[in-house]
This record gives structure tokens, sequence and C-alpha cells, in this order.
């Protein structure tokens, strides 16, 4: 009941007065029977707006540390992500994805709706990143669909390391659900696996339209941090500017 009040009581009658979200493709989506939403990943406020514009709710996994809070602050974060569809999972071991794998059949099992960001991360510069197979594995063993989805300007919303930027109206758009049972029996097989995700990315990517990058997100931040840090080290210092 708590993800309804915040859809249509507390939260999500204020974000649509204030961003007017649009979306595109809404036919695409079931209206009943489970459903992947793979979407690219480029804010924190990816996962607020496309449940938005659906009428149906739509579950995610999202980190355990949110879930165990204490003092108010805790009580409240806990309260509003599990409330708000979000299924905790525990990312700092090795048995991580087969944790969210397990959770998120749990979901489709019950017939409903679970959102998914194939890149792992959040895009750092706007670009699109290489696929985890996990939405592939979760696609071939329950034998699902999978909806394709764009968020468009959540980026300009809530930019990388900030909490608030500007002001745009976002677009969320879904596209035609992918078929992937010409695979069944085949999740064991990685290269079918990579396979299916490449499919998935790509139909992202056209959506999208933003530029594919065949790197890992998280690769890619960390070389970016890298490059970032080197060149701080390399960057002349006051003294050495004046000695010169």
């Amino acid at each position: 009941m708590f993800y309804w009040f915040l859809k249509f009581v507390a939260l999500g009658p204020l974000l649509r007065v204030v961003f007017r979200p649009r979306a595109d493709g809404l036919d695409n989506v079931p209206s009943q029977g489970a459903a992947i939403l793979a979407s690219n990943h480029l804010s924190y406020a990816d996962w607020l707006f496309m449940p938005l514009v659906l009428s149906r709710r739509v579950s995610y996994v999202a980190k355990a540390e949110y879930f165990t809070g204490t003092g108010v602050k805790g009580r409240l974060q806990r309260t509003f992500f599990s409330g708000s569809g979000q299924i905790p999972i525990d990312r700092s071991g090795a048995n991580a994805a087969e944790g969210a794998l397990i959770s998120a059949k749990g979901v489709l099992d019950r017939g409903e709706l679970f959102g998914i960001f194939p890149e792992g991360t959040r895009s750092h510069d706007g670009r699109l990143y290489r696929g985890k197979t996990g939405v592939a594995r979760l696609a071939l063993e329950t034998g699902v669909p999978v909806v394709p989805v764009a968020v468009i300007g959540t980026d300009t919303v809530a930019p990388p390391g900030k909490k608030f930027g500007r002001l745009v109206r976002p677009t969320v758009r879904f596209g035609e659900p992918l078929d992937f049972s010409r695979y069944e029996g085949m999740a064991g097989d990685r290269y079918i696996l990579r396979s299916v995700t490449d499919e998935i990315m790509y139909a992202i990517m056209k959506l999208s339209e933003q530029e594919y990058v065949d790197v890992y997100a998280s690769r890619a931040k960390a070389d970016a941090k890298k490059a970032a840090r080197a060149g701080d080290d390399e960057a002349p210092r006051e003294g050495d500017r004046k000695a010169s």
C-alpha cells in the first residue's frame, strides 16, 4: 500500500507537476503478467521516473545498506525503499549476483514487473556501456519477455555527483518486447548470454540514441578517475611555475 501512496499521493503528483515526464511506447509494456524492464542508467532518478509513467508496480533490487540503517534516518530510509518496491540485496559478497537473481525471480514468479539496469551502475558521462549478462540469464531462466527502456534527461535533472541539476522534462521510451524463447535451456552457455545481452543493449541504444561503448561502466569510471588523478599530478605547481 505504501508504494501506491507514494506514487499517487505523496511523491508522484509532485514529480508529475514539476517535471511533467513524457512516455513513449507504453503499449509495449504488458498490461498483466511478468516482464523484465531493462533500462539504461543515467541518474539515481531513473528508478523514480520510469515507474511513475506506468500504471503497474515495478520492483528493483537495491543495496542492503538502505534497509539496515539505525535511528530515525535509518527507519525512514528503510520504510521508503521497501515501500517503494525495492528489494534488499547484499552486494559485498561473492554471491551478490546470485542473490539478485533469486530476488528477481521471486518478483517475476508473482507475475509482476522487474526493473533492471544491465550496465550495473550509472553512466558517468552520458554514454551507454556494455551490459552485464545477468539480465540475459534472468530472461532465459524465467522465459519472460524483456522490454528495452530508455530514460532521457534524468542526468540533467540529477547529474552524476550531484543531488539536483536543472529542471527539464524527462522522457521514458519503451521498446517492443524481446522474445528469447529460441534460446530455451541455454542459460548456461556464456556465448548465448553475451549475445542476448548485446541484443538487449542494442535495443536500448536505438531508443536512447546514446553513444555505445563496449566497456563495462565500472571499468570506464575507474579509468576516468585514474586519468583525472594523473592529470592532477602532472599539473605544474605554483612554485614550479614561478621557478620557470
